[in-house]
């Protein structure tokens, strides 16, 4: 059990760890072209931030799907399956790219600097046009998760990340008879590194050998419309507990902003290593999805039991090992990030409650992704809801401000939602496999 969580989730550890270092390396190239180009880029990347974490969260929910046929043996119907999931995120990321071209009519509206909006505006266009198809990529990544073949999409991952980093040497700077185009040349090159993956994944779906009884399912199976709810039905929940908890996240980052200029920074250190543990956390956490989906549709109540069990381990060990990290060495990697002491001893103060956000945050990964194994995903909102918007937010002001302990009261509240998510989650996960004793 321990084994095949660990071989799911580790082709899609590596694939993560692609993405971070892409973001490193774009915001350090754009960071040396110019401070006003950063600024830009900040910007929108806060913007579509919440966007592409509900796209992400949004695709989850063909995993378990998947999953339940490949437990069952029905390898047509997991490839009709794909077939819905497209359609579903298509129509969800047209809905949301709707949304953000409300933003983009107003831009000049949300009080950025009128000298960074003629770098604002095609960055954003660039990065908006991108998005529908990380909504496709991210559909048929979770299909290629679902059937078990996570380094399938890590492979592909790897490839578009490193083509966005040539194309960012080539664009922004212009090299050899490539234009100087500055930070639009590091939104075109993002564009076409994700334009390339959607097509080279669809490619290998539709071409390679391998996947023929999937394509057999996806061509001679019909629409269904029945078909559609479901996917929505299992995928609209988690997207909306991927948004709440990053929404939360935000408000609790301009919560930071208003305890002065060293607390933002330092907020912005700590949140950066917190989401490190976060992504390591959520790549396991697929594969104990992956594995609870497979006994599921088996009806294999006992090791679905087992497979979340196996995972909380995992995520444990993890969390341990990455905890000792940040206790050890902590001073030299919030070093890496700053060199001003203020910073640097406001960022040590908060190792703690570091290691006690790192425990709250994998165990509500582990529990999150057992119950949508399960494909019991509707209380997964309300569990948001109350972990984040209720109790989260809230907690922030109060312990920041009212009782005055600053941002070490904003981590402090972190860790309230995500245990109390964790809870929510363990106990409705629990909840569901007693029904089925």
């Amino acid at each position: 059990m321990y084994k095949s969580i660990l071989r799911l989730g580790l082709p899609i550890a590596i694939g993560q760890l692609g993405v971070i270092i892409m973001g490193f390396a774009d915001t350090m190239m754009v960071g040396r072209y110019s401070t006003d180009a950063l600024a830009a880029a900040s910007f929108v990347n806060a913007v579509f931030n919440l966007a592409t974490y509900m796209l992400l969260g949004y695709s989850y929910g063909l995993t378990p799907l998947v999953s339940a046929h490949m437990g069952r043996g029905e390898r047509a119907q997991a490839g009709a399956t794909l077939k819905h999931g497209l359609i579903c995120n298509a129509a969800y990321a047209a809905l949301i790219l709707g949304l953000l071209l409300v933003v983009y009519a107003y831009v000049d509206c949300l009080g950025q600097p009128a000298e960074l909006l003629p770098l604002i505006r095609p960055y954003f266009l660039t990065i908006w046009v991108s998005m529908l198809f990380v909504a496709l990529f991210n559909a048929m990544r979770q299909f290629t998760d679902g059937i078990s073949e996570t380094s399938t999409g890590m492979w592909v991952l790897l490839m578009g990340n490193a083509l966005n980093i040539v194309g960012n040497v080539l664009l922004i700077y212009g090299v050899g008879p490539f234009p100087r185009l500055g930070l639009l040349g590091a939104g075109l090159s993002t564009m076409t590194s994700r334009i390339v993956m959607a097509l080279v994944l669809g490619a290998m779906l539709l071409w390679r050998r391998h996947y023929a009884d999937f394509r057999e399912g996806f061509r001679s199976i019909s629409l269904r419309w029945d078909e559609l709810k479901r996917v929505n039905h299992l995928s609209l929940p988690v997207s909306m507990q991927m948004g709440m908890e990053t929404g939360a996240f935000t408000v609790s980052g301009v919560m930071a902003g208003w305890l002065g200029a060293v607390d933002m920074a330092t907020f912005q250190i700590m949140i950066t290593l917190g989401g490190l543990g976060f992504l390591l956390y959520y790549s396991f956490g697929s594969g104990i999805s992956i594995r609870v989906a497979n006994f599921y549709g088996q009806a294999d109540w006992t090791n679905v039991r087992r497979s979340a069990r196996a995972g909380m381990h995992i995520l444990l060990a993890m969390m341990a090992c990455s905890s000792s990290i940040f206790y050890f060495g902590g001073e030299s990697i919030i070093r890496c990030f700053t060199s001003d002491p203020a910073v640097v001893a406001l960022a040590l103060s908060l190792i703690f409650p570091l290691i006690l956000y790192q425990l709250g945050d994998a165990m509500q990964i582990c529990f999150a992704n057992a119950l949508r194994g399960t494909s019991h995903v509707l209380p997964m909102m309300w569990i948001a809801f109350v972990s984040y918007i209720v109790v989260n937010i809230p907690a922030s002001y109060l312990l920041a401000f009212p009782l005055g302990l600053g941002i070490t009261g904003l981590y402090l509240a972190f860790s309230l939602g995500l245990f109390v998510a964790a809870g929510l989650f363990c106990w409705q996960f629990y909840r569901v496999c007693r029904k089925h004793r």
